[in-house]
């Protein structure tokens, strides 16, 4: 399962990536040959590499890329290091939790909502924080299971 998980979010952050490149690409290209650049590629871009930021956050998320002090932690005993992991990785749990839930509210408001330039719904955009918010909690979960484990 974890493996489908990680494919899936690497197939994600490369569409989009790709997208977001070809997005900016064509209106570089309409705005130095073309009389006008197409309106919807400013917010095609900008749609896709929210995308990208969505599935690849859960990717740094298990690799663990993210930012951390160690000055602090590297001072610590290791049964306190320990303690640190496993509320850590507990709080990021829990916070894109609730990140989650509140984010499929949000894309409920966003479903009659539609982009000025693409005219699709908003919801669309909007779904790229529960994307964001499901991977990180997965790979949070795992981290949390993997530091529990370390405890005992």
């Amino acid at each position: 399962m974890k493996k489908l998980i990680e494919r899936i979010l690497k197939l994600g952050t490369l569409v989009s990536t790709f997208g977001f490149l070809s997005a900016t690409l064509t209106q570089i290209y309409a705005r130095f040959l073309m009389d006008s650049a197409p309106s919807w590629t400013e917010e095609a871009s900008r749609f896709f590499f929210v995308y990208a930021m969505s599935f690849a956050a859960g990717l740094a998320m298990k690799d663990d890329y993210y930012v951390s002090l160690d000055i602090f932690y590297n001072k610590l005993k290791t049964k306190h290091q320990q303690i640190v992991d496993v509320l850590i990785s507990l709080s990021i749990f829990v916070l894109f939790s609730i990140v989650g839930i509140f984010a499929l509210q949000y894309v409920a408001l966003g479903i009659p909502e539609s982009s000025p330039s693409l005219g699709a719904p908003m919801a669309i955009a909007f779904t790229s924080i529960v994307v964001m918010s499901l991977s990180i909690c997965i790979y949070a979960f795992y981290s949390l299971k993997t530091n529990l484990k370390k405890t005992k």
